[in-house]
């Protein structure tokens, strides 16, 4: 029933797939959020994106630990279960599985609003296609998402590039002084409150470790792939703070919905807003693409343990993928964005990664003996802590609401087992 998965994606795929999986919306969006938590002051704002980068990097010296010993499909599903036993590796999964879900449903509408902006029905329809779309991608195979994603990417970071250049050589610093004495002082809580959303732009660093089992020499791939995708990254985020707070000042950029746009429009004319919106409908299909994929393969992993139905683990078709999973999450996807406003309920989302890579950091904390690549200890205790705290600052609703779906993921589980042993006579 549950096939095998090919091994095709070789060391540059694998990095593609985890910068196309961070450079998504968040990279036109986020840092004006965060500017606005941080007072539009810059230094807040680089204490704010310095720390999440520890807290990415920390979590994906940790995943790039467990990859080198469970090379396998599910990541942290995989990582929790061998680790710390089954109900951790579940409250990983389901928290993936749940929350990632509803991200892909939230940049599908997202796409459509940017296609029509003021047509909620065809902008629900674009939504829709694009997930159809995307999902037949995913079904074709790893190779062939590594292929796309690079396609997208290439204009994408071109765009960003062009606003970084254009900030740096064109931009207007003096509203800097202004903004911080409008916007007021930054407090310790912005700071982190800002870190846990810029966090969340990171956090595709480690979609290849949920593709194990698909790429080339995974004990040495995964880790160069994860370390590598997030190096990148996090560079480009410097520079584009330091591009959009030369072109907007620290009260532009914390007042901007869209920075991007915005700063190509104060350093190039209003002409260029256009290439930011079209840039950023790509970056949301990108980051869409690669998380549709890690969804399914986290389900397929789940499936083979029993934790999510069987039929999930079915891998079939020319390219060997878990083509029913694949289909199970497009729709469930496309049903999210048909009749849910799932951009105001997402938010628990962000609560669900913050654990799942808690998990991560107790996992690599459990490993002993020899292994491929060693992390010192406080490495892995510090992303431990760090998730925690920034999980727990996060808005109040979106805590408690991905608490309830947490107990009813595991109050499903626990009566789906409690049958089992009853019928097996246990």
């Amino acid at each position: 029933m549950s096939g095998t998965l090919q091994r095709t994606l070789t060391l540059p795929q694998a990095t593609v797939i985890g910068v196309g999986s961070m450079v998504g919306a968040g990279a036109f969006t986020a840092l004006g959020l965060a500017a606005a938590l941080t007072g539009g002051h810059a230094g807040a704002l680089y204490l704010a994106l310095g720390l999440a980068a520890v807290v990415a990097t920390c979590n994906a010296l940790s995943t790039a630990q467990l990859a080198t010993v469970h090379p396998a499909s599910g990541g942290t599903y995989v990582y929790g279960r061998e680790q710390l036993g089954p109900w951790p590796g579940f409250l990983a999964g389901w928290g993936f599985v749940t929350g990632k879900t509803a991200s892909v449903a939230a940049m599908a509408a997202t796409v459509g609003l940017y296609v029509f902006p003021d047509d909620g029905l065809l902008a629900r329809v674009v939504g829709v296609a694009a997930v159809v779309v995307l999902t037949v991608v995913a079904v074709l195979g790893a190779t062939r998402t590594a292929q796309v994603t690079v396609a997208i990417l290439i204009p994408v970071l071109a765009v960003l590039a062009l606003a970084v250049v254009a900030g740096l050589a064109l931009g207007d610093r003096g509203g800097d002084a202004e903004g911080a004495e409008a916007l007021g002082d930054p407090s310790a809580l912005g700071v982190l409150m800002a870190a846990g959303l810029l966090f969340f732009s990171f956090a595709g660093y480690a979609r290849v470790a949920t593709m194990g089992e698909e790429v080339i020499d995974p004990r040495r791939t995964i880790p160069r792939a994860v370390l590598g995708a997030l190096a990148f990254t996090v560079v480009l985020y410097v520079l584009l703070a330091a591009g959009l707070l030369g072109a907007l000042g620290g009260t532009g950029l914390a007042l901007s919905q869209a920075p991007v746009r915005a700063g190509l429009e104060a350093t190039l004319g209003t002409g260029w807003g256009w290439v930011a919106l079209v840039a950023a409908a790509l970056a949301c299909v990108g980051a869409m693409l690669n998380l549709l994929t890690g969804i399914s393969r986290t389900a397929l992993a789940m499936a083979r343990e029993g934790d999510l139905p069987r039929p999930l683990a079915k891998v079939g078709g020319p390219a060997q993928t878990p083509w029913v999973g694949q289909t199970v999450v497009g729709v469930a996807v496309v049903l999210l964005v048909v009749a849910t406003d799932i951009l105001t309920v997402v938010g628990f989302s962000s609560f669900g990664v913050l654990v799942y890579y808690a998990v991560t950091n107790l996992s690599a904390l459990t490993l002993s003996g020899a292994r491929p690549l060693r992390v010192p200890r406080a490495v892995n205790i510090l992303g431990l802590v760090l998730c925690l705290v920034l999980a727990f600052t996060l808005p109040p609703m979106s805590v408690l609401a991905m608490l309830g779906v947490f107990l009813v993921g595991a109050g499903g589980r626990a009566f789906v087992r409690a049958k089992d042993d009853y019928r097996a006579g246990r």
